[in-house]
């Protein structure tokens, strides 16, 4: 078994933010075929800031691990700052990881950047499924 630093242990052990957010301003959930771990990441806003970021793994430690820590910093951020620290964390986290482990972090921030997308297409006024309110439609 690998040897991981303590404080990716310590989020293993103990992870923060896990669950759901009841009426979500966004949610992103994306899996990897090839070691099997799914992952969802819940973020509600408020005045254009992250003021709560939860997520459900099911996987391995390091995909545990990386998803509290990932939803542990983005709180109290607006999405640009959020995204900005997903790059640097990713960046200091897989300095840690065994090389096959480096999906179980990218998994986290990708599932981020969904809620992200999610939560800019309601902005937007577009349908999870792709549609448009009726009001932005206009009959010819």
């Amino acid at each position: 078994m690998a040897k991981y630093p303590k404080f990716l242990m310590e989020h293993f052990q103990n992870p923060r933010n896990v669950g759901e957010i009841h009426n979500p301003d966004g949610v992103g959930t994306v899996g990897n075929a090839s070691c099997g771990d799914i992952m969802q990441m819940f973020i509600k806003m408020n005045e254009g800031k992250i003021l709560e970021a939860k997520f459900k793994t099911f996987g391995c430690g390091a995909a545990i691990a990386t998803s509290s820590i990932l939803t542990e910093r983005i709180k109290g951020r607006t999405i640009e700052e959020a995204l900005k620290i997903s790059d640097e964390t990713v960046k200091e986290i897989l300095s840690h990881l065994p090389k096959e482990k480096i999906p179980c972090f990218t998994l986290a921030r990708e599932a981020l950047k969904l809620a992200i997308e999610e939560y800019n297409c309601k902005q937007a006024g577009v349908h999870e499924k792709g549609g448009f309110d009726s009001k932005d439609l206009e009959k010819e």
